[in-house]
């Protein structure tokens, strides 16, 4: 399902409201609460002040029902993330990194950063559990799996997830919450939910196993845009979308 493009002059409000829409029919679909769904915006390549007017659109939603859960923002880029979040403090956002983490960006990540979503290896995991050690809180961390093995997507293979994920449960200062994967580039909706399928299998495997430090890994960051509906009937606890709220706005990183 292609979201409409949304104008540039367009508030937030109302396609925030439709993504709403849309989560909340897709758990029903799937005999599930919306509430069990947390909606994460792809800030990456939108201006702060845009970033801004989303935010704003959430916190009146919410206060119109406080049901609806805070969304999230996403950034694939540090540099972006960087620049946006110190004129965002005041709105309290969340912050996820979602994109390939370089090991000299892993301190200016974690100044922001609440969950990095795009763990794919040991070494990047024990480099954010050095830096994180000293911190109140744990660093909430996801594994990035490769479902569809396509060459062009970032992720640790099916195959070896189950064990990274152990290892990276037992590290300090690091909490596994779960897994998050980009689906395959497929027009059929099959092939793209047997990708979904499989992490959600991984995900299932990994909680069971009784490893320390795994119980708490139980999400499931999986659909965008184009398939949340798809993700939520295959188990997704998080949807990452971007284009669904903002639409073909400019891409302008900062400011």
């Amino acid at each position: 399902m292609e979201p409409a493009a949304v104008p540039h002059h367009v508030p937030l409000d109302a396609p925030l409201a439709a993504v709403r829409d849309r989560v909340a029919r897709a758990c029903a679909a799937a005999g599930r609460r919306p509430q069990d769904v947390t909606l994460l915006l792809a800030s990456k390549a939108q201006t702060t002040a845009t970033t801004r007017e989303a935010l704003e659109a959430d916190a009146r939603a919410r206060a119109a029902d406080p049901s609806l859960r805070p969304v999230l923002l996403g950034e694939s880029k540090v540099q972006e993330l960087v620049a946006k979040a110190p004129e965002l403090v005041d709105l309290s956002p969340a912050w996820h990194v979602i994109g390939p983490l370089q090991s000299n960006k892993v301190n200016a990540a974690l100044r922001w950063a609440s969950c990095v979503e795009s763990v794919a290896s040991l070494d990047l995991a024990r480099r954010l559990s050095t830096r994180a050690s000293g911190r109140a809180t744990p660093l909430d961390v996801m594994l990035q799996v490769n479902v569809s093995g396509e060459p062009t997507k970032q992720g640790v293979t099916p195959q070896d997830a189950a064990p990274l994920a152990v290892a990276v449960g037992a590290l300090e200062g690091l909490r596994l919450v779960g897994f998050m994967t980009i689906g395959a580039r497929s027009d059929d909706d099959r092939v793209v939910g047997e990708g979904y399928d499989l992490l959600r299998t991984i995900r299932d495997e990994v909680v069971s196993s009784g490893a320390p430090g795994t119980a708490s890994a139980s999400g499931l960051s999986m659909g965008m845009s184009g398939d949340l509906e798809l993700a939520i009937a295959c188990g997704a606890t998080m949807v990452r979308v971007g284009t669904a709220v903002f639409g073909s706005r400019p891409a302008v990183a900062g400011r």
